[in-house]
């Protein structure tokens, strides 16, 4: 049994522990509304920037000179994973979820028969991934030290992801992140970015017949311009909500996790200060059996 200078020690120890956990919890708190924020705001701009994406590339997807951006380079053999975690830990599962969720595609992929190439945006993710598909991981991008994430970021990442399709180094690219629903839940989620998912239209069904009639637009100048200037912002806007909804997620994730700890930093101090309380009231006792067994044998 551990004597009284031991158990002060570690009471002493774990208060401390209990004090750095409670302010990492108050950080995360203050830097989740923020984010959250954003993350939210975020939503309905890249939606709507998708769907006028997809009204655009149905007027040119056929082209054979559409652009890659749109429609990719025609296979489907090497495919880019683009993998969105955090820079630091701290967070629970919050890392490891999405890259177990990576992990699982790149062999779901691989047991087809495809090439995997991962680029890696955070500093926990190309750590994992390092473990089992090191030769796979072909760049690794890390925000570390900087405050805040600005669409200039997503931008860099948005052009190497060009740059690597222009030199023909992948098919597909799918982009996967952490999405952020809630304070305590953040879902992995994968998005194909190339070629631009487009919804299906049937063409066969009859006009009136109940069915969602799609839109009809006529654009000024044609759709190959227009799509030249937006298809490569539309890249960088889904990478720049992708690093919104995964920096919400983290920092919900991590209050989750100081909270926790520091609940439990709690309950270790007072299971110690019991055990405390139980050692030192056994050597007073037993002190005081040795003063009277002493005074007796007097």
């Amino acid at each position: 049994m551990a004597n009284l200078k031991e158990l002060r020690g570690r009471i002493n120890s774990v208060k401390s522990t209990r004090k750095i956990t409670q302010a990492m919890k108050m950080v995360a708190a203050a830097k989740l509304r923020r984010a959250q924020s954003q993350a939210e705001a975020a939503r309905p701009y890249a939606e709507r920037m998708a769907r006028m994406l997809a009204s655009l590339g149905q007027a040119v997807a056929g082209n054979p000179d559409a652009p890659k951006l749109l429609v990719g380079t025609g296979a489907d053999q090497v495919h880019l994973l683009v993998v969105v975690t955090g820079d630091r830990g701290l967070a629970g599962p919050f890392n490891t979820n999405v890259g177990r969720f990576a992990r699982s595609r790149v062999r779901e992929l691989e047991a087809q028969g495809k090439t995997v190439k991962i680029l890696t945006v955070g500093r926990k993710g190309a750590t994992y991934l390092k473990r089992e598909f090191g030769s796979r991981i072909v760049g690794e991008i890390s925000f570390q030290g900087k405050k805040r994430i600005g669409f200039e970021d997503a931008s860099e990442i948005a052009a190497r992801v060009t740059g690597m399709l222009e030199a023909g180094e992948f098919d597909v690219c799918t982009l996967i992140y952490n999405r952020f629903r809630s304070v305590i839940s953040q879902v992995p989620s994968a998005q194909q970015l190339i070629p631009a998912e487009l919804p299906a239209v049937d063409a066969t069904a009859p006009a009136g017949d109940g069915a969602q009639a799609q839109p009809w637009y006529e654009y000024e100048p044609d759709e190959a311009t227009i799509l030249a200037q937006i298809l490569p912002k539309n890249l960088a806007i889904q990478v720049y909500r992708a690093l919104l909804e995964n920096a919400a997620g983290f920092f919900g994730s991590q209050m989750n996790a100081m909270d926790s700890a520091t609940r439990n930093a709690g309950d270790m101090i007072n299971k110690l200060t019991l055990t405390y309380n139980r050692t030192r009231q056994a050597n007073i006792t037993k002190e005081l059996i040795e003063i009277i067994s002493g005074a007796e044998a007097i």
